[in-house]
């Protein structure tokens, strides 16, 4: 039995119309007409899709040594959780996306770590009487420059969020890629990898050096106060560069592990992000509410910035003991 007869056949028992059928599949009623007069085969991905809908497997769809007698020794087992079928055309889309996105998300986390920038610089050089302006006058446009850099940074990662939203699925559901896509991905992973690597280090290698401007400043008891506001700046601006390339390469290099399921994403770990899906959350509204609260009771905003990269350095330690205790439990 061909192809074109297992539909018709499929079809007629399930009790559907060629129009009924379309519909299901998001198709043309021409569409299902041309595969029954077997003027035409679909896709790999109307495939899987006939497959699941009728309840049997892609070899007695595809095979023509398959009869009726084989139909029901073929069906497919139900599966625990919904798989996600994902084609080359949208697997090239999903990589393009995760690319500008984490070029995005990168740049707004930059922003976020130089917003007291200017906060500390004016407060500092009003201290220095480096300028001729009141110091409510200097904390207020630092403060100013804070909140527009914030606001540029948060609109950012919410155009990240809403185009990623439809591709979501693929971070937390099984998932399964057509013929050619793993290897494609592969293909990508490994021109990526230099880049991933280079990066990576590069940041790494800022962060670790941040701390050298300032350490300057202090070597000599005798320099101007202002050097060593100019220098904490000079320190932020380069952590800023560094997590800039550390996320965005994480980003990219993530989109791989997505798609292959590899790493992070495999089954066994989307399942796992999913009991911990929300520790995230609370701990970075948590340290955003003790970040504004601490600045507004003290009114120290140029010092209480130390709390991000506090928090940001004691979260993995915090996540991998919220994950022990999970385990236990």
């Amino acid at each position: 039995m061909i192809f074109a007869d297992k539909i018709i056949d499929l079809r007629k028992k399930a009790g559907w119309s060629q129009e009924e059928l379309a519909e299901k599949l998001d198709v043309s009623r021409q569409s299902v007409s041309k595969w029954e007069a077997a003027q035409s085969v679909p896709d790999m991905a109307k495939i899987l899709r006939l497959s699941a809908l009728f309840g049997v497997s892609t070899d007695y769809l595809l095979k023509d040594d398959l009869g009726p007698e084989n139909c029901e020794a073929a069906l497919l087992p139900e599966a625990d959780s919904p798989v996600r079928t994902v084609s080359m055309e949208e697997a090239s889309a999903f990589l393009a996306l995760k690319e500008k996105n984490a070029g995005r998300i990168a740049l707004g986390v930059l922003l976020c770590i130089l917003s007291p920038v200017a906060l500390i610089l004016l407060g500092g050089a009003w201290e220095c009487g480096k300028l001729a302006v009141t110091e409510d006058q200097a904390g207020g446009l630092g403060l100013i420059v804070l909140m527009l850099l914030i606001a540029g940074a948060v609109a950012l990662f919410l155009v990240s969020g809403f185009r990623a939203g439809s591709w979501a699925i693929l971070e937390k559901e099984p998932i399964e890629v057509l013929y050619g896509v793993s290897g494609m991905v592969r293909e990508r992973r490994e021109q990526f990898h230099p880049v991933f690597t280079r990066q990576l280090t590069v940041g790494i290698v800022l962060c670790v050096l941040a701390v050298i401007p300032l350490g300057f400043s202090r070597l000599f008891s005798g320099a101007e106060e202002f050097y060593h506001v100019i220098a904490t700046a000079v320190m932020l601006a380069l952590i800023a560069v560094g997590v800039l390339l550390i996320v965005r390469a994480s980003i990219i290099w993530s989109s791989f592990q997505i798609l292959l399921e590899e790493g992070d994403y495999s089954r066994e770990g989307k399942q796992e992000q999913k009991q911990h899906a929300n520790f995230g959350r609370i701990y970075w509204l948590t340290a955003t509410a003790v970040y504004l609260a601490w600045s507004f009771f003290t009114d120290d905003w140029g010092r209480t910035w130390i709390l991000w990269p506090v928090a940001g350095v004691a979260y993995g330690a915090v996540f991998a003991v919220a994950k022990a205790l999970k385990r236990k439990s």
